[in-house]
């Protein structure tokens, strides 16, 4: 896995050993953030990283030209992969860690949320909860992965939706 574009691109980050975490692969990766590129969603924006894995789809965000990103994870296993992956690509200092469980800590935050990356384990069922939480912080777009179609609900405009391998992202904004 490596960063696929940007001040960053080429970088190797590290991966996980079996299967708690699973990372975006680097052609969905592209795919997203050449999409996201096309709707002039990366560049100066704050970024939150929810179920962040190894932090990739944060840290293509920002070597894409993002200005900061928090990451979200309640495993310290997934948030020492975080912290590597942000040394190994540079961006410590743009970066903010948080060791949560990313519905309770978006439950408790105000952050600004220009751009929001969700990628959830597999089995996760609370889409509802998340997004109407989102919805109610107004955030800009959002991207979802998951292993299937997620209806994202009142409230929110689907852009699009593609499969990649055995992942649907599915993009999204608020209705406005």
């Amino acid at each position: 896995m490596r960063v696929v574009a940007g001040t960053a691109r080429g970088i190797r980050l590290s991966t996980p050993k079996g299967a708690e975490i699973r990372p975006t692969s680097d052609r969905a990766k592209e795919a997203i953030f050449n999409s996201l590129h096309s709707r002039s969603a990366i560049e100066g924006t704050q970024v939150l990283d929810l179920f962040a894995g190894t932090g990739a789809l944060g840290i293509e965000a920002l070597s894409r030209g993002a200005k900061k990103a928090t990451f979200v994870d309640k495993s310290s296993k997934s948030l020492k992969l975080v912290q590597d992956n942000l040394r190994k690509s540079g961006f410590q200092k743009e970066a903010e860690i948080f060791k949560k469980d990313s519905v309770d800590w978006l439950r408790k935050n105000s952050k600004p949320l220009d751009l929001v990356l969700l990628d959830p384990p597999y089995d996760f069922e609370n889409w509802s909860e998340l997004l109407d939480l989102l919805l109610q912080k107004q955030p800009g777009i959002v991207v979802i992965e998951s292993n299937r179609e997620i209806d994202p609900g009142p409230g929110w405009h689907v852009d699009s939706m593609r499969q990649y391998g055995s992942s649907v992202v599915v993009i999204i904004d608020p209705n406005k």
